[in-house]
C-alpha cells in the first residue's frame, strides 16, 4: 500500500481503497471481537466517521455539479445522475443533493461536520434554522451554533440560541413595533402594453415571496454553457414555464369554462367478460367471414356531464397464443403433406415445430402476432365491436384513429396515448411526468417519420431539446415498451436490464435484433401485439 507518509494515502484510489479495507474490518471480524463495554465507544467513533464520509461526499459531489459533469452521461442533474447510476431513490438521491447545498451554503457547519463536532443529521437542522438569515448573519450565527454544539449542548438548546438570534435580527428590521406585517398591503397587477407585452409590479407577502423564489431557482438555472442569459432573463422564462406546467397538468380549474377531461382506460379482456360479450364475438367473426348476423354499435351520444370521458381500450400480448397458432399451423401442413405429393410433404416438413430454428420462430411469432393485432385492433374491429356494444355513452363513441401518417401536428388522442403508454420521460433513467414532456418523433418527420404511436415517444425538456436536437443522442424505442439512448460519443444507456437469455446488446444503432435498431430502420409498427407499434383500439 503506498502513502505519503504516516499512514496518508497518496492519491484518491489509494484513500477510497482504505477506507474500503477499513469498512471491511470493521463489519468482520471487527465487530465481532468487540466486548459489550466497548461497542458503545465504538458506534460514537463510527458515527464521527459517517459525518466526515458525508462531508467528503459531499465535497465531491459539489465539484460534480459545478463541472455539469453527469452531463456525460446523457443527464440532466445531479439527481437524475444518483437515482439511475448511483442505483438509489428519488428520495434518497435528492436528500444527497440537498444536503451538499446546504453544506455549500454553510461552510462553518460543514467544516464542524467534516470535525465530527457535529453530526449531520444536527447539520441538517441548523442550516434550516439559519437559512432565512442574511449572508453577512448567517456566518456568525452558523460558527455560534457549531460551537455551541461542540461543546455540548443539546440540540434543544441550540434551537433557543437560533431563535434568539433570529429575534435579534428581526429586532434591527424598520419598525420592528408595528404589528402589521404587511399582510394587507399584499397585490398583485400585471399590465399589457399595446402589443401585449406585460410588466408585473406588486407587493408579495413573505410566504407568497419564499413559495415563488423557490420556483424560480429550480426552473431558472442555466441550461448549459451555451446558456448566455442573465438572471433576470432566466427568471422570466422560469416563471412563463411554472405557468405552463400548471397549464399542461390540468391544476388550473374552470379555465374558460373549459371541461375536466377523463381518460377511462378499458382491459380488452375485461370487455371480453362482460355479458353479451360472446355473442358480439361470434357476430363479429360471422361477419367476418362473410356471413349474415353482423351487429353495429350503438352511435356515440355526448356526455351530458362535466367530464370530457375518453374511452382507452388496452391490450397485453400473449406469444403464448401465437406459438399455439404456429403449432396448429404446422400440424395442420404436417398432417396434410402425408396424404400430398412430395413437393407438398417437404413444405410441410419444412414448417414442422421440430424443423423450425429458433430464429426462425421468433421470426414467425412476430409476424403472426403483427396480423393478429390487425384482426382485432381499428375501426369496426373486434377490440371497437365490443366497446361500442357492450358500453353506455360515452364508452361506446367513435375510435380514433392513432396512426394517422404524416402530419404537421401531433393529434390530440395520439399524444394522450403515448402519454398512458409511457406514462413519463422515456429517456432511460429519467422519470419526469407527462406534464413536463413533450412528444417527439424518433424518425423525424423531415426525413419521412411518421406521425404514429411507434415513432412518438414522451421526452422532457432536457432531453429532447438539449441532448437529442443539440447533442446528437440518438433514442430507441423497442418492440417491448423499453428504450436505449445512443450518445455522439458512443454513450449506451439503457431503461431495462439484460435480457433473460444471451448476452445484453450493447453495439451501436441496428446490430441488435429486429425491432432494436435505430428510428426508421423497419417499418413502423413492427413490434409484437400491443407493443409501441401497435393500435389496439
Amino acid at each position: 500500500m503506498c502513502t505519503g507518509g504516516d499512514g496518508v494515502p497518496a492519491n484518491v484510489a489509494e484513500a477510497l481503497r482504505m477506507a474500503d479495507a477499513a469498512l471491511g474490518f470493521l463489519r468482520e471480524p471487527g465487530a465481532a471481537s468487540l466486548l459489550p463495554a466497548e461497542l458503545g465507544g465504538v458506534l460514537e467513533a463510527v458515527g464521527t466517521l459517517g459525518g466526515k464520509f458525508a462531508a467528503a461526499r459531499a465535497a465531491v459531489l459539489a465539484r460534480f455539479e459545478a463541472e455539469r459533469a453527469y452531463t456525460a452521461d446523457g443527464y440532466g442533474s445531479c439527481t437524475a445522475w444518483l437515482k439511475a447510476r448511483g442505483r438509489m431513490t428519488g428520495k434518497a438521491a435528492g436528500a444527497q443533493v440537498r444536503q451538499m447545498r446546504q453544506f455549500r451554503d454553510h461552510p462553518v457547519i460543514e467544516e464542524a461536520v467534516a470535525a465530527g463536532e457535529v453530526s449531520p443529521s444536527w447539520a441538517g437542522k441548523l442550516a434550516e434554522w439559519t437559512r432565512r438569515l442574511p449572508p453577512e448573519w448567517r456566518h456568525d450565527v452558523d460558527k455560534l451554533l457549531a460551537d455551541t454544539a461542540a461543546a455540548g449542548a443539546r440540540l434543544e438548546d441550540l434551537a433557543v440560541v437560533a431563535r434568539a438570534a433570529y429575534g435579534k435580527w428581526r429586532s434591527q428590521l424598520p419598525d420592528p413595533d408595528d404589528p402589521d406585517d404587511g399582510f394587507d398591503d399584499r397585490f398583485l397587477r400585471l399590465g399589457a402594453t399595446i402589443d401585449n407585452a406585460g410588466r408585473v409590479v406588486g407587493n408579495l407577502t413573505p410566504e407568497c415571496t419564499l413559495a415563488l423564489q423557490a420556483v424560480l431557482d429550480s426552473l431558472g438555472k442555466k441550461a448549459g454553457p451555451e446558456d448566455e442569459r442573465s438572471e433576470a432573463q432566466r427568471y422570466h422564462d422560469a416563471l412563463q414555464l411554472a405557468c405552463e406546467l400548471l397549464l399542461r397538468a390540468q391544476l388550473v380549474p374552470d379555465r374558460a369554462g373549459a371541461d375536466t377531461r377523463v381518460d377511462a382506460v378499458i382491459d380488452l379482456a375485461r370487455l371480453l367478460g362482460l355479458p353479451g360479450a360472446s355473442e358480439l364475438h361470434a357476430a363479429w367473426l360471422a361477419a367476418l367471414a362473410g356471413e349474415h348476423g353482423y351487429l353495429d354499435g350503438l352511435d356515440a351520444e355526448v356526455a351530458a356531464c362535466d367530464a370530457m370521458v375518453t374511452p382507452v381500450v388496452t391490450g397485453h400480448p400473449d406469444l403464448a397464443v401465437v406459438d399455439q397458432m404456429i403449432d396448429i399451423i404446422a400440424g395442420h401442413l404436417d398432417g396434410a403433406g402425408a396424404d400430398a405429393d412430395s413437393g407438398a410433404g417437404d413444405r410441410a416438413t419444412a414448417l414442422s415445430p421440430a424443423a423450425l430454428s429458433p430464429q426462425a420462430r421468433q421470426a414467425l411469432r412476430h409476424a403472426i402476432a403483427r396480423l393478429a393485432v390487425d384482426l382485432v385492433a381499428g375501426p369496426d374491429r373486434l377490440a371497437s365491436i365490443l366497446r361500442r356494444g357492450l358500453l353506455d355513452a360515452p364508452g361506446n363513441s367513435k375510435p380514433v384513429i392513432l396512426d394517422v401518417g404524416v402530419s404537421a401536428a401531433i393529434p390530440g388522442a395520439l399524444r394522450r396515448a403515448v402519454q398512458l403508454r409511457a406514462r413519463h420521460c422515456e429517456w432511460p433513467g429519467c422519470g419526469k411526468p407527462p406534464a413536463h414532456c413533450d412528444v417527439h418523433h424518433l424518425r423525424h418527420q423531415a426525413d419521412g417519420g411518421e406521425t404514429s404511436m411507434s415513432n412518438c415517444v414522451l421526452a422532457c425538456q432536457f432531453h429532447h431539446d438539449i441532448c437529442i436536437h443539440r447533442w446528437g443522442w440518438r433514442l430507441v424505442l423497442h418492440p417491448d415498451g423499453t428504450t436505449t439512448a445512443y450518445g455522439p460519443r458512443g454513450q449506451v444507456l439503457h431503461s431495462h436490464g439484460p435480457p433473460g437469455s444471451g448476452p445484453p446488446h450493447n453495439g451501436p444503432p441496428g446490430s441488435g435484433p429486429p425491432g432494436s435498431g435505430p428510428p426508421g430502420s423497419g417499418p413502423a409498427g413492427s413490434g409484437p401485439p400491443g407493443s409501441p407499434g401497435r393500435t389496439v383500439a
